[in-house]
């Protein structure tokens, strides 16, 4: 039987999961600047709504794959931690 003081939650740590949550932002923020840069030195004249296209897939795809490392790290961790202690 358990005792009261061990944890049962299966959730990765909230320093885990914030690191994990600013992460994603970041990875959106790096895939938004190269689609701009990359729109932006292909484009010439106004170029706002391929420039704007560019940024919101780029900014998505980069955030997606972002998102699916972290998710992947933190059921690593918490697997991690059922082996260390396997009580």
């Amino acid at each position: 039987m358990p005792d009261s003081t061990s944890s049962l939650s299966a959730l990765p740590s909230v320093t885990a999961r914030v690191i994990a949550f600013c992460s994603i932002l970041l990875g959106g923020l790096a895939g938004g600047l190269l689609g701009y840069g990359l729109v932006d030195t292909q484009c010439d004249g106004v170029c706002t709504v391929p420039t704007g296209t560019g940024m919101l897939v780029c900014s998505l795809m980069g955030a997606g794959g972002t998102a699916i490392i972290a998710v992947l790290v933190l059921r690593v961790q918490g697997e991690w931690r059922q082996i260390q202690d396997p009580s």
